[in-house]
């Protein structure tokens, strides 16, 4: 749940300092402070490199998750107000399910497919709150496009897990994003010279939380999970933005955006759920 708190407090984040960072050096500076603060933890638990195994899947949720997720979220929300960035991300579950069920091979339960069917429906409801801010449909596909980088993003990790750390993934991933972002160091100089005190504090926050500690515990996670079961709680992040929003945001959310949320609270609920079993009548 802290996971998912953090990353809904992400996409209000990145509205503030999008408004002084382009979309490139704000992930640069992010995937930079989530790197150096992950990179003391290793190093003062003695974390290593991970084994050659892992780096595929570490290397893959570096380039589309860290990297590729956060430069198309940054650019999606300067044509998208937050609530419906995250409505549009949030279709990255749905397809987590099914690439972990084929690529991993992790199947379709009934109750997975259930839940992310209602789920979706909650996050369906929250995305018809307008909030005034004029999302196009140059926001709506960057958008998209950062759904689908999460959505590979995860699945690449998982397999990671198998040899190396939530510690040791989330970290070098991370440092993966960020070298792959490097182009935009430039322009990240250039932003910091010109942005308020206030915005660099943003992307401060922005690396430390939602990147260091949300992405840390989320790998935690997935190592003890399945994938399209744990991707199936981000569902969640619509319903908190819509409540960030309004108390940060003075946006006051509809009776639609609350049903909307509920919906969601559900869907993960029956997603996470296991089947009870069956009761076999006693032979007479």
């Amino acid at each position: 749940m802290a996971t998912m708190v953090l990353w809904a407090s992400a996409f209000v984040g990145i509205r503030y300092a999008g408004e002084h960072f382009e979309p490139g050096s704000l992930a640069l500076g992010r995937l930079l402070v989530g790197a150096l603060a992950l990179g003391a933890v290793a190093a003062v638990r003695g974390v290593g490199v991970p084994p050659r195994p892992a780096w595929p899947g570490i290397v893959g949720s570096g380039v589309f998750w860290f990297a590729l997720y956060m430069v198309a979220l940054n650019w999606g929300e300067r044509h998208a107000d937050a609530g419906t960035a995250a409505l549009i991300v949030g279709v990255g579950p749905i397809l987590v399910a099914f690439l972990a069920g084929w690529l991993l091979r992790e199947g379709f339960p009934a109750r997975l497919l259930v839940g992310l069917a209602i789920a979706f429906a909650g996050v369906a409801a929250v995305g018809l709150v307008d909030s005034g801010g004029g999302s196009t449909t140059r926001g709506a596909l960057l958008c998209l496009v950062a759904a689908a980088g999460y959505a590979v993003g995860v699945v690449a990790q998982k397999p990671a897990l198998r040899h190396a750390s939530a510690l040791q993934a989330t970290t070098f991933g991370c440092v993966v994003g960020a070298v792959v972002c490097l182009p935009f160091g430039g322009q990240l100089v250039t932003d910091l010279g010109d942005a308020p005190a206030s915005a660099t504090l943003s992307v401060v926050y922005l690396g430390l939380l939602p990147t260091a500690l949300a992405f840390y515990t989320w790998a935690y996670a997935l190592s003890h999970m399945t994938t399209g079961k744990l991707g199936a709680t981000t569902y969640l992040v619509p319903a908190i933005v819509v409540l960030l929003s309004w108390a940060l945001l003075d946006e006051v959310p509809g009776l639609v955006a609350l049903a909307g949320g509920a919906l969601c609270l559900i869907g993960v609920a029956v997603s996470r759920g296991k089947p009870k079993p069956a009761v076999t009548a006693a032979v007479r």
